[in-house]
C-alpha cells in the first residue's frame, strides 16, 4: 500500500484524501490547527458559536452536488436559503465527517519536506515529525494557501512558479453576541454599500445553531482589512463595531465581542489550473487558489489532484 502525506486538512486536502483512500492508498493528513476545515471555520467560546470564516457555499458541478447531497442525507449540511448551504450544526460539520475516515495529525505545523531514497520526510521546527510512516511517504500534497505552500515547496527542492502568481485579499472578522431580546435586522444577512463592512450575517438564524443569543459575524471589506491587518485587535474591533451600529441600529453593548484576522481569506487571482503536480517526485499542490474563490473550487481542486496522484501511484 502506497503512503501519501497531505499537509492541510481543509476541504481541498480532505477531498484529495478521500480519492486516494478509495483508491487503496494509505493517507495521513497533517493540520497545524486543532480542528479541520480551514476557512470553513467555526469559533466556539462559552455558550456562543460563530461561523467566522466562509458563511455559506453554493453548488454548480455534478461531483460537488453529489457530495453535498450525501452530506444533507447524513445531516451534516442544510440549506440556509435556497441554494445557499451551510454545515450543520456548524460550518465544520461536513469537514469533520470527511476527516473521521482518515488519519489526521492535528496541531502539527509542517515546516519542511525532503526526499530520500526511502521516500518523503516531513519536519517541524524540532526535526522529523514523530509519526508512523514518516520518511517513507511515497507522495506528498500541499493543500494550504499558496503563500504558505511556497516555502514548503522550496524546502522540498521543487519549483512551482505558479504559486507566486496567486493573490489573496485579507479579511478581518468581528464576532458579536447580544441577548435574544435584542431586535435584529429582518434579513438573515446584510451586504452594506459604501461601508468598511462587506457582510453582516445573523449567525443564529442558520440551521442547527444555538438560539440562546443573537450572534453576528461581520466581515470587513478587503481594502479596509488590508489597511488594518496589522493594527491592534482592539482598535479593529472598536472601529468595526461602530460601523455595525451605524448599519443595524443596535447600540447596546454586546455580551461578547472578538475579532479574527484572515490573512488569506479571498482568492483574487487564481492559477487557472485544477492543481500543480510534479509527477517525477510525486509532489503536488491544490486549493481554491487553483480555480477561484469558492468552496466548491477547493473541493474540485482536491478531487483533481487526488485523481492525478492516484493514477501516478498506480
Amino acid at each position: 500500500m502506497k503512503k501519501v502525506a497531505i499537509i492541510g486538512a481543509g476541504l481541498a486536502g480532505l477531498a484529495a484524501a478521500k480519492k486516494l483512500r478509495r483508491g487503496g492508498m494509505d493517507v495521513t493528513l497533517f493540520e497545524k490547527s486543532r480542528g479541520f476545515g480551514g476557512r470553513m471555520a467555526t469559533r466556539r467560546t462559552g455558550e456562543y458559536q460563530f461561523d467566522h470564516g466562509a458563511q455559506y457555499f453554493s453548488v454548480r458541478g455534478p461531483e460537488f452536488f453529489a457530495q453535498v447531497t450525501r452530506w444533507q442525507d447524513q445531516g451534516h449540511v442544510a440549506e440556509w436559503a435556497p441554494g445557499n448551504y451551510v454545515g450543520s450544526p456548524a460550518m465544520t460539520a461536513p469537514l469533520r465527517a470527511l476527516a473521521a475516515k482518515h488519519k489526521c495529525i492535528t496541531e502539527c505545523l509542517v515546516t519542511g519536506l525532503h526526499k530520500s531514497a526511502s521516500g518523503w520526510t516531513l519536519e517541524d521546527d524540532r526535526g522529523p515529525i514523530d509519526v508512523d510512516g514518516n520518511g517513507a511517504f511515497d507522495a506528498a500534497i500541499l493543500a494550504i494557501p499558496a503563500p504558505q505552500a511556497i516555502p514548503l515547496a522550496a524546502s522540498a527542492g521543487i519549483d512551482m512558479p505558479e504559486l507566486r502568481e496567486v493573490v489573496y485579499a485579507p479579511c478581518i472578522a468581528l464576532m458579536l453576541a447580544y441577548p435574544n431580546e435584542t431586535a435584529r435586522p429582518k434579513q438573515d444577512w446584510i451586504k452594506p454599500e459604501d461601508s468598511a463592512i462587506a457582510w453582516i450575517a445573523c449567525n443564529a438564524t442558520k440551521p442547527g445553531r444555538p438560539r440562546d443569543a443573537q450572534t453576528f459575524v461581520v466581515h470587513a471589506r478587503p481594502d479596509w482589512s488590508r489597511r488594518h491587518l496589522d493594527s491592534e485587535l482592539q482598535a479593529s474591533q472598536d472601529a468595526l463595531l461602530a460601523h455595525f451600529r451605524a448599519i443595524t441600529g443596535i447600540m447596546s453593548e454586546p455580551l461578547y465581542a472578538s475579532v479574527h484576522r484572515w490573512r488569506y481569506a479571498l482568492v483574487e487571482q487564481e492559477v487557472g489550473l485544477p492543481y500543480l503536480f510534479d509527477k517525477t517526485n510525486l509532489f503536488g499542490a491544490c486549493g481554491d487558489w487553483c480555480l477561484g474563490a469558492r468552496v466548491e473550487s477547493a473541493f474540485d481542486s482536491g478531487c483533481a489532484i487526488g485523481d492525478a496522484m492516484l493514477a501516478a501511484l498506480q
